[in-house]
């Protein structure tokens, strides 16, 4: 549940924060006259994403057992490869978001009504779908039957509404850098979890080999239906019983993109001019 809450919380912070720029600019200049088009380009954007994770949901469950497991292990894959390459462009953007957005607000403001709810539409459609996508991969491998990952995705959304509100109102601030450093760490090892989970599907679809081929087998010291069985698959997707492909692309993620997100990032130094003689 705490992994499924970390996505809904992080994602559902950025979207957050693209609704609060785009407002509070607006308000700040004198604009109000435009905050319905922005508005309507935000709901048409939630609108898309929440059909996008229906269309996922729903549709997979008319497919056969083998390309229901195709399916959930390649849109796996994309899921992670997505949300790695969103947490390192929010680690490199994030000081420029701003300002960014401003500009295209600018331009948007200068084209009319249609420049707007597309504006807003795509700085808040490209988060909404990335999450559907994300949270649709992420319940099913952390799926134990119950309701509990839809209300950790929940519960993390609800909670980055709240603190965009908060954000708004100026009643918040936090270092938004560390913030987000630190929950892309954790999103990184939540998609290592997603991946494996997708290379698990696709050996299930005999797309992969060594579906027999065990790491390990922990399952009578830490029972999948204990407490902290669930607890371990809900928190870091673990599976007591992985196969050698999963632990071996586990790996090869995890290592490298982690040292490579948490690696300080380098200024460039401008070089000394010397003077001719």
């Amino acid at each position: 549940m705490f992994s499924n809450y970390l996505i809904g919380l992080r994602e559902g912070l950025e979207a957050s924060l693209v609704v609060c720029i785009l407002i509070a600019y607006l308000v700040k200049t004198d604009r109000r006259d435009a905050l319905k088009p922005i508005w309507a380009g935000i709901a048409v954007a939630i609108a898309l994403a929440f059909g996008f994770g229906c269309a996922l949901e729903f549709g997979s469950q008319e497919l056969t057992f083998q390309a229901q497991e195709a399916l959930g292990g390649s849109l796996s894959i994309l899921a992670v490869g997505l949300v790695t390459w969103m947490v390192f462009w929010m680690r490199r953007t994030a000081r420029h978001l701003k300002s960014e957005l401003h500009g295209r607000l600018d331009a948007a403001l200068a084209m009319g009504t249609g420049a707007l709810v597309a504006t807003a539409f795509l700085a808040v459609g490209r988060e909404g779908l990335e999450t559907a996508l994300f949270v649709w991969a992420s319940v099913h491998a952390a799926s134990d039957g119950t309701p509990r990952p839809l209300l950790g995705v929940a519960l993390g959304l609800l909670t980055a509404v709240l603190l965009g509100w908060l954000f708004y109102r100026g009643a918040l601030r936090i270092n938004l850098a560390k913030f987000f450093t630190w929950t892309g760490g954790m999103l990184v090892v939540v998609a290592a979890g997603v991946l494996a989970y997708g290379v698990h599907d696709l050996q299930e679809a005999d797309f992969l080999p060594g579906l027999t081929d065990k790491a390990f087998d922990i399952s009578g010291t830490i029972p999948p239906d204990s407490w902290y069985g669930t607890l371990l698959k809900g928190i870091l997707n673990f599976q007591p019983d992985p196969t050698t492909l999963q632990v071996a692309v586990w790996l090869l993620y995890l290592i490298p993109t982690l040292a490579l997100f948490l690696a300080p990032t380098r200024t460039a130094t401008p070089t000394p001019v010397r003077d001719k003689v």
